[in-house]
């Protein structure tokens, strides 16, 4: 039961998904801090400390029992996260007290949990990543000769087909993907460095034996399912790293951004729609309207996630030294909420790109009412050809677009251009090929071929890749 009393967070109560609201909890921190001294224990054991397989055993006994209340109450004792876990798991582990957290610095468990918690959560954002892109594919081959107006300034340029349109949207997301990718690629934690990164305390504990210290970071690393650490750091993790995870971020977010403008646009001239529930309501006041909620929302949550990496910035640059702690009320917010609002932007992007309504009748009316317009340069080379003289046809077929767009503009009646051609017998050359000139389909160049070659070499070695993970659902939990 929610309590109603208090704010509550939108990302969680309204947008993310319960996976990602998962990945950033206090029971998933907490017990990756626990799978941590696990690790530690058993891999100083292996190295020769003098620890017990009953205190590792004990430590795993309780590896999943945290004792949050216990917790608390030592927390608000000793004013220190950390170290008010490392207490309450002693009191439950109590053979293990005297060796857990042994020779660890706090960002041992804080930065390799949190490294581990941003790994997941890519991983989460890819997997939708990639099913938006499915969905987006689909759309894209069932509406690859379907023209369209192509707009350029927001006016109406040369036609283009509803697929080629979008193949922009797709094109943006496998460059996100790629960056998405990389980012899992270059993937390390930051190991068994000690307090300010030396390993100095781990040399203490080793007798000054430098490969069992190298040793111990590799075995503690590959016990956590990793193979790559920093080869140095100060105490934390270098702060750049949330940097460019957040830059990522915000590309996705961008593209989302983008499409969700499209969609926004092509909604309000009648072409395609998001989708609209039967008992959804648009506006309190006029209740014939079909708001582009969806759409909005993207955008909305879009905007915040794009501001997020300056914040990032700031923090890696204001990194004194070794470590500063003014980085860590902070970041305990804008990692976690990149990530919950970038998870609602897919869950929405990924519901309206596999439910996207489109209205080939309306798309068409606009076609008709612009094309003719755009095939006056056809016209003027068709009659030249048939022997006219070409200064003197454009003069005239000039004078009848301005009388066509004043019958437009003016009256309000539709595009009367070519009925104007054909009743000037200047033009006659070309009275008996006009419906051919003005076919719609001679004015989208290649943008069919290019639909599918682009799928093909760019976008299936990506489904490819992911079959495992396609055929998600988005949904929209508010």
């Amino acid at each position: 039961m929610m309590d109603n009393s208090v704010y509550q967070n939108p990302l969680v109560a309204r947008y993310a998904s319960k996976a990602m609201s998962e990945n950033f909890s206090d029971s998933k921190r907490f017990k990756l801090w626990r799978k941590l001294w696990i690790a530690l224990a058993e891999s100083q054991k292996e190295l020769g400390l003098n620890i017990t397989q009953e205190q590792v055993d004990e430590l795993k006994k309780y590896a999943d029992d945290v004792n949050f209340e216990v917790a608390e109450r030592y927390e608000r004792e000793v004013r220190h996260d950390v170290m008010a876990h490392v207490r309450a798991y002693g009191d439950q582990a109590k053979s293990a007290k005297p060796i857990i957290h042994l020779g660890a610095t706090s960002c041992f468990v804080d930065c390799n949990s949190e490294l581990i918690i941003l790994f997941d959560a890519i991983e989460i954002i890819k997997v939708k990543l990639v099913n938006v892109i499915d969905k987006l594919t689909a759309f894209a081959l069932k509406y690859k000769d379907l023209p369209t107006l192509g707009f350029t300034h927001l006016q109406p340029a040369q036609l283009t087909t509803v697929g080629k349109r979008a193949t922009l949207w797709i094109q943006d997301l496998t460059m996100d993907y790629n960056s998405l990718v990389n980012l899992q690629k270059s993937f390390k934690l930051r190991g068994v460095k000690g307090t300010t990164g030396t390993q100095s305390s781990f040399m203490e504990l080793f007798d000054g034996d430098e490969e069992k210290v190298k040793e111990l970071e590799k075995k503690v690393v590959e016990k956590l399912g990793f193979d790559k650490v920093y080869g140095v750091t100060g105490q934390t993790y270098p702060r750049k790293f949330d940097y460019n995870v957040l830059c990522v971020l915000s590309q996705i977010a961008q593209s989302a951004y983008k499409f969700s403008n499209d969609i926004r646009i092509l909604q309000s001239i009648k072409e395609i729609e998001e989708p609209f529930e039967k008992s959804q309501i648009g506006s309190s006041a006029m209740a014939y309207k079909r708001n582009p909620m969806r759409s909005e929302r993207i955008g909305a949550l879009a905007r915040y996630v794009i501001s997020l990496p300056m914040n990032s910035a700031i923090t890696a640059g204001t990194q004194w030294f070794e470590r500063t702690l003014d980085d860590s009320a902070n970041r305990r917010i804008v990692n976690a909420q990149a990530f919950l609002a970038l998870d609602g932007i897919l869950n929405i992007y990924l519901n309206v790109s596999e439910n996207l309504v489109v209205y080939d009748k309306v798309i068409s009316n606009h076609v008709a009412a612009e094309l003719p317009f755009m095939a006056t340069e056809n016209i003027i080379m068709e009659c030249v050809k048939a022997g006219g003289d070409r200064q003197e046809i454009h003069e005239r077929i000039r004078v009848l677009s301005m009388e066509a767009g004043k019958n437009v503009k003016e009256y309000g009646k539709e595009n009367n251009l070519i009925e104007l051609i054909k009743e000037d017998n200047l033009f006659k050359a070309v009275h008996g090929k006009l419906d051919k000139i003005i076919d719609k389909k001679k004015f989208i160049g290649r943008a069919p071929s290019q639909v599918v070659e682009f799928i093909k070499h760019e976008v299936e070695p990506i489904l490819k890749e992911n079959a495992a993970v396609l055929g998600k659902k988005g949904k929209i939990f508010i």
